[in-house]
């Protein structure tokens, strides 16, 4: 499995998320308040929108044109109005450095 270098851990602080972009998908990392980080395709399943610019609450991102949540762990959502999953790639921390896999973990094509 191939990981990509976004970039250093302290460039995305605590219960924030960044869009970063590996082989042309936008990927959301996400720095969550467990003080893990996660990737997650870039884009509401419902709406097609930026989830990076939504709100992280504990192990969810929020998308902030209608409000449809997404586990950061399972890219599942939690209820309407999206209803398929986002796609959810693997992180590494290695030396103060972010590295997220090339491909999703949970089967959900980018």
């Amino acid at each position: 499995m191939a990981f990509e270098n976004v970039g250093p851990v302290t460039d995305i602080a605590k219960g924030t998320a960044l869009q970063v972009e590996i082989d042309g998908v936008e990927i959301a990392v996400v720095h969550a308040d467990d003080d893990n980080f996660y990737a997650v395709r870039d884009e509401c399943s419902h709406a097609s929108v930026a989830l990076s610019e939504g709100e992280v609450d504990g192990c969810t991102l929020e998308c902030w044109l209608h409000g449809s949540r997404f586990d950061l762990r399972t890219g599942q959502p939690s209820g309407p109005p999206a209803f398929s999953p986002v796609a959810v790639y693997p992180v590494e921390i290695r030396d103060g450095e972010i590295y997220v896999s090339t491909t999703p973990s949970n089967g959900v094509e980018p």
